[in-house]
């Protein structure tokens, strides 16, 4: 009976282990896929002559904005995500920080995803070519 458990045991480990294992590689085959996005729209916006700007972060609870030294253009309009002149996607939250506050906050780039907010339980979720698409075709006028 111990055998059978020791044995289930294992099983359970490795289906597990499988699973993560595939998700990881669907997450990183949806990764290249939303870089390969991400590289055309720098492309394009530099084809249109939109030229990027300094970002600002906000804190996670809202209540400051700092300076970055990350050049790029805001996705969307509450400025929460962005796409750096190096095509890297930003999301714009970080912690509260005195230091930030005088010397600029500091970002890392994030993994993007073919869908911005799946997942997340704040906003509609909405595909990242549709919210690339809309920033080239708003042009200079962006909010």
């Amino acid at each position: 009976m111990q055998d059978e458990q020791v044995a289930w045991r294992e099983q359970q480990k490795l289906a597990v282990a499988g699973r993560a294992a595939a998700l990881e590689a669907d997450r990183a085959a949806e990764a290249r896929q939303a870089e390969a996005l991400l590289d055309s729209f720098v492309r394009a916006a530099a084809e249109r002559g939109l030229d990027p700007h300094l970002l600002s972060a906000r804190t996670l609870d809202g209540r400051s904005t700092y300076k970055t030294h990350v050049r790029g253009w805001y996705l969307k309009s509450d400025r929460s995500i962005a796409v750096g002149e190096d095509g890297e996607y930003y999301i714009l939250t970080v912690p509260p920080s005195l230091r930030a506050r005088f010397a600029g906050a500091d970002l890392s780039p994030s993994r993007a995803r073919l869908i911005v907010g799946a997942g997340g339980g704040d906003g509609d979720p909405i595909p990242l070519r549709q919210l690339l698409d809309r920033r080239l075709e708003a042009g200079a006028r962006w909010p």
